[in-house]
């Protein structure tokens, strides 16, 4: 038959329990952060892609039309 758990081995597994506890929490904010510096990455990445978009289509708009190659003899 097995021994029940004594007071001191309870009191062991919560001391472990709450370590564990607090280096989730440890984790959970440092990727909570690095989302957020991702995140604002992308945004800025997003906004100049947008940017050089918005850039090259002015210079496609810029451009000669091209001539139909029937016109020319």
């Amino acid at each position: 038959m097995t021994q029940a758990p004594t007071l001191e081995q309870f009191a062991e597994r919560v001391e472990r329990l709450l370590l564990r506890h607090a280096e989730i929490q440890r984790a959970n904010a440092l990727l909570s952060a690095q989302l957020s510096e991702l995140t604002q990455e992308r945004d800025s990445l997003r906004s100049r892609l947008q940017a050089a978009r918005a850039r090259i289509d002015a210079l496609i708009d810029r451009l000669p039309a091209a001539s139909d190659p029937e016109d020319t003899p």
